[in-house]
C-alpha cells in the first residue's frame, strides 16, 4: 500500500504533581485552550480537553508520524513552562499518565464524559475514577507507583 492511513483516538489523563489544586476556574479555559493548541500544532488534533482542579483528560487525535509518548512528553513540557505564569509558579504535572484507546463508535461518549467532569468528580475521586479506566482497559498497575 502506497499510503499511510491512520485514525487513533486517544483519551489521555494527567494530575498536576502531587495533585495540587492549581487549576482554578480562572485558569481553567485557559489552559484547556493551550494544551488544545499544542496538540494542534504537532498535528494531534483535540477533540475534547477538560479537567478539573488537580488534573485533566484529553481527547485528541495520535498523529501517525508520533509515538504517543513524545506527544505526552511535548505537551506536558510545554503547557509545564506556559502555565508558571498564568497558572502558579509552582506549576507543574506529575511524571505519569494514562492513555486509553477510544473506538469510533465511542468518541462522542468519551467527548461527552470529559465535558461534564465536574459532575462525575463529584461522586467519585480522581483515584476512584483512574482505577476505573485502568480496570476497563484491563492495565495492571501497582497501587504505590499510580500516585506520586
Amino acid at each position: 500500500m502506497p499510503q499511510s492511513l491512520a485514525r487513533n483516538v486517544i483519551h489521555l489523563i494527567f494530575s498536576t504533581k502531587h495533585r495540587y489544586p492549581f487549576i482554578t476556574p480562572a485558569v481553567r479555559d485557559k489552559l484547556f485552550a493551550y494544551l488544545a493548541g499544542t496538540l494542534n500544532k504537532m498535528r494531534c488534533p483535540a477533540l475534547r480537553v477538560g479537567g478539573a482542579a488537580d488534573h485533566v483528560h484529553v481527547l485528541f487525535v495520535l498523529s501517525k508520524t508520533l509515538s504517543l509518548s513524545k506527544v505526552v512528553e511535548e505537551l506536558k513540557e510545554e503547557s509545564s513552562k506556559w502555565a508558571k505564569s498564568p497558572v502558579h509558579a509552582m506549576f507543574y504535572w506529575q511524571t505519569g499518565y494514562g492513555a486509553f484507546s477510544v473506538s469510533a463508535s465511542r468518541e462522542q461518549k468519551v467527548a461527552d464524559y470529559i465535558a461534564n467532569l465536574e459532575r462525575h468528580h463529584r461522586r467519585m475521586s480522581f483515584q476512584e475514577v483512574f482505577r476505573k479506566f485502568l480496570k476497563k482497559h484491563g492495565i495492571e498497575y501497582d497501587e504505590r507507583y499510580v500516585w506520586d
